[in-house]
């Protein structure tokens, strides 16, 4: 808690006072007070500024405006403390108008029967603070109209007399003692420009709760300075930090966490390490995983980098989309588009990589062309795996973009197009992406005899509850025994008419009525409420076909109960006459 002395110097535009404790009037032009008299009752010292005064008034001074308030023959609070006399001195600026003085003294007298005893309250210096009571600066500044404009007022809260007898526990009589002058002997201005605090704090209890702490204050080259500065430290984590070595509380926020982290590893303390890393856990989400992934390799936090990029690969499209993904270094962009297990088709790693491109381009204050932008991407263009895409979304993307060499270009259409392959120079391994357990619905209730092909495709338009990826499809074979057949299997944006998964190859069917797997050369990520179309185009003799089909089939995982719901309807054009009541594509083979 801040002083209202700090509060009224900001006010002022002035700094705080430096004066230390038990100054006298030597060092400083502020009215010294001393207790004296058995009931403690306050009487002023000698000094330029003061002339004698009784119990129960003030008198005007020479150089300066001695006011006090209240009654200073003090009496026993009902709380076992005594009361106390706030006194408020302004003195005028005569050395520099330019900066105010920060002189100012207090009067407090209390007396009350401890132990049989009766004990005086000590003077306060000008950094004095307490939770007892304080008194606004608004209200003393209107309460002195005729004040000069140059003066300083400084106003104290009321100290505490015997604070100690209202905690019952250590961990009160500590929590009291956060962000208290009380006893303080070491200050911390942290922060920088502006922004910088004036924190109290108590060397033991530090020593006591961080090892840095205690290497600063008793080791073998030990400070002895009562300031000190912590630039690189955010004030508000720095009072997070001193709170919970304090009082074992936590006070860490969404704008806080990664400074508190910061601040808990530069001292050393690990409990308050955990509590950060648990709190970003629970607050990890798609949008914001890739700046957890930055900071946790930036912090060496290996358990949350491994979470955020298990989040990445469950969430690959919603995290590429975050605002943060352009913010990353080429590190954590490397070590992501090395994963086998990110859920996204590759020409939209592509589409991301040249955003982060463009957005480094930026960083290094150079223009974001072609070039540049393959210079940028350094050995995270290498990652991208071209081969995977069809030559559709090849060529209307990166062999487009110019940010691949020509004889690249060349090298991956031919691997598009021809056979044997080529051998091109980014990794063709698809991307394993699916968990759990492979699932499958089938849309028919009944099987029946001779379906023809002519070379036209069976088609059937479907859509989905909930995000899936299709890795193949289950067909019909032949009614004839033992065949081969040739086939091309085809996933298609409605929409957009897009191919966005296909393959080309054979299966063999050994003449029951049974349906046969034939599958993707990888995942087709397939959205929620939106139109695709399965296709299959086969070359051989009739086969089986189904019958009774189901407009909407529904797939319940045993172990969560999560449904996911099919919608089957009818592909216009030439689909071979395959609908939604009989055809072929009995079956669609997936991962949730």
């Amino acid at each position: 808690m801040r002083c209202c002395v700090c509060l009224f110097q900001q006010s002022l535009q002035c700094s705080p006072s430096k004066m230390a404790a038990g100054e006298s009037s030597s060092r400083s032009p502020c009215l010294n007070f001393s207790t004296s008299g058995p009931l403690g009752n306050a009487q002023p010292s000698n000094s330029a500024h003061s002339s004698p005064a009784s119990n129960g008034g003030s008198v005007g001074t020479t150089g300066g405006v001695n006011r006090t308030v209240g009654n200073s023959n003090p009496q026993v609070g009902p709380d076992g403390g005594g009361g106390a006399d706030i006194a408020v001195r302004i003195t005028p600026n005569t050395q520099n108008s330019s900066r105010p003085s920060a002189n100012a003294s207090v009067v407090h007298a209390a007396s009350a029967p401890v132990g049989g005893a009766t004990a005086a309250a000590s003077n306060m210096t000008a950094t004095s603070t307490s939770t007892a009571s304080s008194v606004d600066a608004s209200a003393v500044s209107s309460s002195l109209p005729n004040s000069p404009a140059s003066a300083s007022v400084l106003v104290y809260r009321e100290p505490v007399y015997n604070w100690q007898a209202t905690k019952s526990t250590v961990k009160e009589r500590f929590a009291f003692l956060f962000n208290n002058e009380v006893l303080s002997d070491v200050h911390f201005l942290v922060g920088k420009g502006m922004g910088v605090q004036r924190i109290p704090a108590h060397r033991f209890a530090l020593a006591v709760g961080s090892a840095v702490f205690d290497a600063m204050f008793n080791g073998g080259m030990a400070t002895t300075s009562t300031e000190i500065e912590l630039p690189d430290v955010e004030p508000a984590a720095f009072l997070a930090l001193l709170k919970f070595l304090y009082s074992d509380e936590v006070q860490i926020g969404p704008e806080t966490v990664m400074t508190t982290l910061y601040t808990a590893k530069k001292y050393a303390v690990p409990a308050l390490e955990t509590h950060c890393v648990e709190f970003l856990k629970k607050n990890l989400r798609a949008d914001n995983a890739f700046m957890l992934l930055t900071q946790a390799r930036l912090f060496d936090e290996p358990q949350l980098a491994s979470l955020c990029l298990e989040n990445i690969d469950k969430n690959t499209a919603d995290a590429l989309a975050a605002e943060g993904f352009t913010d990353i270094d080429l590190d954590t962009l490397v070590a992501v588009l090395e994963r086998d297990t990110l859920g996204v088709r590759e020409v939209r790693l592509f589409a991301a990589a040249v955003r982060w491109a463009e957005a480094e381009s930026q960083r290094q204050q150079i223009q974001p062309t072609p070039e540049n932008k393959r210079k940028v991407l350094g050995k995270a263009l290498n990652l991208i795996r071209f081969p995977l895409m069809t030559i559709e979304e090849f060529a209307a993307g990166p062999a487009q973009s110019g940010i691949l060499t020509d004889r690249e270009v060349v090298s991956l259409f031919l691997h598009f197009t021809v056979n044997p392959k080529p051998h091109v120079e980014f990794i063709d391994r698809p991307r394993c992406c699916l968990r759990g357990k492979e699932c499958s619905i089938t849309r028919f209730g009944q099987v029946e005899s001779r379906w023809g092909y002519s070379g036209t495709s069976d088609r059937i338009r479907f859509s989905v509850n909930r995000r899936i990826f299709v890795v193949g499809f289950g067909l019909y074979g032949s009614i004839h025994g033992p065949t081969d057949y040739q086939v091309n299997i085809q996933i298609i944006h409605t929409d957009s008419n897009t191919v966005l998964g296909q393959n080309d190859t054979g299966f063999s069917c050994d003449g029951s009525a049974s349906t046969f797997r034939v599958m993707f050369k990888e995942p087709v990520e397939i959205l929620p409420s939106v139109n695709y179309i399965a296709c299959a185009t086969l070359k051989g003799p009739d086969s089986h076909y189904g019958t009774k089909g189901m407009r909407k089939v529904t797939y319940e995982a045993p172990a969560t109960g999560t449904k996911t719901c099919f919608t089957f309807c009818y592909a216009a054009g030439n689909n071979n006459g395959t609908s939604v009541e009989d055809g072929q594509i009995p079956e669609i083979i997936f991962y949730t």
